[in-house]
């Protein structure tokens, strides 16, 4: 009975100030996991679970509303990337057979356009493989957002890789209002998965985004092989960045890549995750990305009600998505 009064002691001291607007403490929230961990048989474990994400909803309502934010993908540019990002079919260091091309055909980027301005998806990113896209580049793709807007009137991002200030200013300047640069993992994490850029430069890319005045989309992806810790930590500097979207990915592991063999993250698991990420960053937009596709609609249904408040929709960038007609239907039910 002590064990129980003091999971949901801790429980409510962190949803008020979740509630309040106070970040998470992420040793209290580790608390609560361990709580959970060793409840008395599995449905009182169930129950502790449960009663975690009934708070972490309660938290996304009030700091988020009552409604899932969503937004689409293209693959701009495809393959041949010079990172060696453990997780990453794009790299050049790694096997995997996927496709490789330097720009999207415009209309097929115009397309994506209207089929999500049609379905009523809030904003579409052009994601590109490589370190970096030149200026030169850009200004190519930017070319085509300036048309996707002026046809669609939809909301526009980008994900070029580790760019500087001018090179942000020219996607500014064409209307892109937010950038994507994940930190994929903890600062502790990412060097085990990646070496040849750092935490640092995505901090500075991050930094300068916000500096010429874009919002800034920053996340990760869970079932690297980290800890729930290194999840936690992800949500906290991510949310110390200044980032105010966090995509959540679960790792699809793909042959070629040195994660192939990762065994998959259980859904109990990313369900935890996502409700103690809400309580670590109660503000943030946490939204589902990658890998949603291989977990249950039962899943799906409790991370919506559990702390999670957007998706990515339609195909990924090198992995089908979700059917966006069937995601909004479902959405539809989570409200």
């Amino acid at each position: 009975m002590k064990m129980e009064t003091e999971f949901y002691t801790i429980l409510e001291r962190a949803v008020s100030k979740a509630m309040n607007g106070e970040n998470g403490d992420i040793e209290e929230l580790l608390a609560l996991a361990a709580e959970i961990e060793a409840a008395p048989g599995r449905e009182e474990r169930q129950r502790r679970l449960d009663a975690l994400c009934d708070g972490a909803d309660r938290v996304r309502r009030h700091h988020c509303g009552n409604a899932v934010e969503t937004c689409s993908i293209v693959n701009g540019r495809s393959g041949r990337c010079s990172e060696n990002c453990k997780w990453c079919a794009q790299s050049a260091a790694h096997s995997t057979g996927c496709d490789e091309y330097l720009f999207i055909d415009r209309e097929e980027f115009l397309k994506a356009c209207r089929s999500n301005a049609r379905h009523g998806v809030e904003r579409i990113s052009i994601v590109c493989s490589g370190r970096k896209v030149a200026l030169g580049d850009i200004r190519k793709f930017c070319g085509m957002y300036r048309q996707g807007a002026a046809e669609t009137g939809i909301g526009l991002c980008a994900s070029m890789g580790l760019l500087n200030r001018a090179e942000l200013q020219e996607l500014y300047d064409a209307g892109i209002r937010r950038y994507h640069c994940n930190l994929e993992t903890s600062a502790r994490f990412f060097p085990t998965l990646c070496t040849s850029h750092t935490r640092e430069d995505k901090l500075e890319t991050i930094r300068l985004a916000r500096e010429v005045g874009m919002e800034v989309c920053s996340g990760g992806i869970i079932g690297m092989g980290e800890t729930l810790r290194d999840r936690l930590e992800l949500a906290a500097e991510a949310r110390d960045a200044g980032a105010c979207s966090l995509p959540l990915n679960l790792l699809n592991p793909i042959p070629g890549t040195p994660l192939a063999d990762t065994p998959l993250l259980g859904e109990e698991e990313a369900i935890l995750s996502a409700a103690l990420m809400r309580l670590t960053a109660p503000k943030l937009s946490i939204r589902f990305a990658g890998g949603r596709r291989r977990i249950s609609r039962e899943a799906t249904l409790r991370m919506l009600r559990g702390g999670v408040n957007g998706a990515l929709v339609g195909d990924m960038l090198t992995t089908v998505g979700n059917d966006i007609d069937n995601d909004f239907r479902l959405f539809r039910e989570t409200l």
